[in-house]
């Protein structure tokens, strides 16, 4: 069967090749006929005007003059279309086996018929391309296969805490209650940055101009630490995104300072040229040496865990995306005199 489809899917390609081939030479032949032919109009029209005589020849070398300007046009033609269409028809040969589900498949770049004008140019664009989409898929398949462990671990306590609390038998149904709601918020968190990241990889942003000062309040609101905690530099500075995100970021760092370093100490937000950035200092122990990156990486809980405090692994990677998606970055770095730092420059506009 599969060596019926792919004999299939080669007499295509030949078919589509020849057709190509086709299409090209009766092109540029219609255009070199026309071109010349007005050419030959226009050249005998100046002619006449400035009272030239042309010489008339018979008949049979008129045919014959005819015939042979017909050859030398298709020959001409043939031999551009078959240069003009061989890096194409590579170009069609690989976005045919990428959409068959071929993610190897790249342009030959050394191939002796890529090697007219912008052609090696295109061809690097080209694959540039495919490896992006082969990375992305990559990625997707495994945060995939990393989310359904997530979620099954979670699951399975909340059925044995469900058959728990249904038994009642050792006087504890309102504790295992509580340890019930406790993997449910959990699990809702999970599927919360699930759907935020999901935002971002479908380009579903809703940007909009933005207060730097209020979304730094707003965030404090929904995560909890005091209100005293924002010191905002920014002057009222605005800058252009999508609110749900952004907030949604900027809770994350709070989130993780509190249950990761110690409790947030301050927000920070301050403007650094065309960007605004938001930071969170804490006061925890900061940072083992490299891991200022690693805490950017799904589901990396850090030197001392996370899962007894509520984390999944998600926060600083989404917002990580969301500072990217937004023309900025996000970092991490130890404090002078203790304790951590992190946050994301978004771009103004």
């Amino acid at each position: 069967m599969g060596r019926h489809r792919w004999h299939h899917h080669h007499h295509h390609g030949e078919h589509r090749a020849f057709y190509l081939r086709w299409r090209l030479q009766r092109r540029i032949f219609l255009t070199l006929a026309g071109t010349i032919g007005m050419t030959v109009a226009f050249g005998a029209l100046i002619l006449r005007a400035f009272g030239f005589a042309i010489h008339k020849p018979t008949t049979s070398h008129a045919v014959w003059a005819c015939l042979f300007a017909v050859f030398a046009l298709w020959w001409f033609s043939r031999g551009m279309a078959r240069r003009v269409a061989a890096p194409m028809q590579e170009f069609e040969r690989v976005a045919r086996e990428i959409g068959a589900g071929n993610m190897h498949a790249r342009i030959e770049l050394g191939d002796r018929r890529m090697q007219m004008g912008e052609m090696p140019m295109l061809g690097r664009t080209i694959n540039d391309l495919a490896s992006r989409i082969e990375k992305q898929l990559s990625d997707q398949r495994a945060l995939l296969a990393t989310v359904s462990h997530e979620i099954r671990t979670p699951l399975a306590r909340m059925r044995l805490l469900v058959e728990l609390a249904r038994d009642g038998g050792d006087g504890k149904r309102d504790a295992h209650i509580d340890e019930l709601d406790k993997e449910i918020v959990g699990v809702d968190a999970l599927v919360s940055e699930l759907l935020a990241a999901s935002r971002i990889d479908f380009g579903a942003l809703r940007r909009t101009d933005l207060v730097a000062g209020e979304i730094g309040k707003q965030a404090l609101e929904r995560v909890g630490p005091a209100a005293a905690l924002l010191d905002d530099q920014s002057e009222g500075a605005t800058f252009f995104g999508d609110a749900t995100l952004v907030a949604r970021a900027v809770g994350n760092l709070l989130e993780n300072a509190q249950r990761h370093g110690g409790g947030a100490v301050r927000l920070r937000i301050v403007e650094r040229g065309p960007r605004i950035a938001f930071e969170v200092d804490d006061d925890g122990d900061g940072f083992a040496p490299g891991e200022e990156q690693q805490v950017f990486q799904p589901f990396y809980r850090g030197k001392n865990g996370g899962e007894a405090k509520g984390s999944v692994g998600l926060g600083l990677a989404l917002v990580k995306r969301i500072a990217e998606a937004h023309g900025g970055r996000a970092y991490a770095q130890n404090r002078e005199g203790g304790g951590a730092r992190v946050g994301i420059e978004l771009a103004r506009s």
